[in-house]
């Protein structure tokens, strides 16, 4: 097709990986050939088209390919099979300080940019005022590199990229050091970039914005492409893959072996605890006396599915399951739900919600669950859960979990702060 602005087909890259640093001069002095490297596949197969004027996110777990993959299409590397076709001049963000001399100051660094994307210096002095107000680094901009905050670095990356007149705009993960009002700002242009009919190609670990700014996404999972599609449905996948849910359904399994091995398995999932399907803190903080256990807990969004990620809006439920080790009067219930600093943003417990127990049992197990709609912006968070009771008007920790799993929320629309008030606009002439 004519609007087709990258063509990637079939693109594979192939480290060799040697036990010993002699190993790899004994491979190229071999008479015989003999190979001393196994081949580690980076990328393989992937196949991707870009239309002029998308916002294509991609998306997948640390090491799964994605910066290689954008490496490859800027020329930065070359494929080991494949072929990469690009339609239009290239501007690529792939990541904090490259093509950037720290002992340049931050103009010269622009010059130096311009230079290597095909600019004359006559071109960048014209485009030089316009980036010196994107950045917004004040007189930074006159000192060397070396000193810049990784914040300032990132303002000044992105306003020479952003501001070069490009026709495909590729950012990787360079946004993420720069604060809110600079994102913010990030995300107009690539909203007037869209308008303008130009093209991005976006790779985050932020789910919010895939779903916000990108039409489609392809997700990577360990060098293999996993599907192309609506950035919601990459998304999904993606929760499942970051869980340990994902079933690669497009393996056959021939033999009578492998269909009892797939039967054990789903067995074992069947039988295995809520939490196992959540993204968890490995260094949890658990303390407490020790008469009451927290065994199990879980997130469950609408759709009835144990999930780390939820969708703004919708109802959800929190969930635990508490052993008693001694009989315990009237028992609290609690969690809490912070934000990547530790504020606490929101939570409740049972005595605030007037449904504390009158006992629970020595031996006994029981399941409390929290259901709710959820306002909380899009974002990230930590959730933590208690148990608790007072004693001769003592408060009690039977036990806790502090940060014991991640959260995350994604929404297509945000407002101001961390509540959403869902607010209506209507309009009286």
């Amino acid at each position: 097709m004519d609007d087709i602005v990258v063509s990637i087909k079939d693109v594979s890259k192939v480290y060799k990986l040697f036990d010993k640093p002699v190993d790899r001069l004994k491979e190229s002095l071999s008479l015989t050939h003999k190979s001393y490297h196994t081949d580690h596949f980076a990328l393989e197969g992937i196949s991707l088209d870009v239309h002029k004027g998308e916002c294509v996110g991609i998306i997948g777990t640390n090491g799964s390919g994605k910066s290689t993959l954008l490496k490859i299409i800027t020329g930065v590397l070359s494929p080991s099979g494949g072929s990469v076709e690009v339609k239009g001049k290239i501007s690529a963000l792939l990541e904090l300080g490259a093509g950037f001399n720290m002992e340049y100051t931050g103009i010269e660094n622009i010059y130096l940019n311009g230079t290597m994307l095909g600019f004359s210096r006559e071109e960048m002095t014209a485009k030089l005022d316009d980036i010196i107000n994107f950045a917004e680094i004040g007189d930074f901009i006159y000192q060397p590199c070396k000193t810049y905050s990784s914040g300032m670095f990132a303002r000044l990356a992105f306003a020479v990229a952003i501001n070069v007149e490009p026709d495909i705009l590729i950012v990787d993960e360079a946004l993420s050091v720069g604060d809110i009002f600079f994102q913010s700002k990030c995300y107009r242009k690539f909203n007037e970039f869209k308008e303008a009919g130009k093209t991005i190609i976006f790779v985050t670990h932020d789910m919010g914005s895939v779903i916000k700014y990108c039409e489609r996404s392809m997700l990577i999972n360990k060098g293999h492409h996993v599907l192309t599609g609506t950035s919601a449905e990459a998304v999904d996948v993606y929760k499942k893959i970051l869980a340990n849910q994902y079933d690669d359904s497009a393996k056959t399994d021939s033999s009578e072996e492998e269909k009892e091995t797939r039967t054990q398995e789903e067995e074992k999932k069947a039988s295995k605890e809520w939490k196992q399907d959540l993204i968890l803190n490995q260094q949890v903080d658990s303390y407490g006396n020790g008469e009451a256990e927290i065994v199990d807990f879980a997130i469950v969004d609408d759709q009835g599915k144990i999930t780390s990620t939820l969708k703004k809006n919708k109802q959800f439920r929190i969930k635990m399951k508490i052993r008693f080790y001694e009989d315990i009067k009237n028992p609290i219930f609690a969690y809490i739900i912070k934000d990547r600093k530790g504020t606490e943003i929101t939570g409740t417990n049972t005595l605030l919600e007037n449904y504390t127990p009158k006992m629970g049992k020595k031996g006994e197990e029981v399941v409390v669950n929290f259901d709710q709609v959820l306002n909380l912006q899009s974002g990230q968070y930590l959730l933590s859960f208690g148990c608790t009771g007072y004693k001769n008007d003592d408060l009690e920790v039977f036990h806790r979990l502090y940060n014991a799993c991640f959260l995350e929320v994604f929404s297509k629309k945000d407002s101001v702060g961390f509540y959403d008030m869902n607010a209506t606009v209507s309009y009286d002439s």
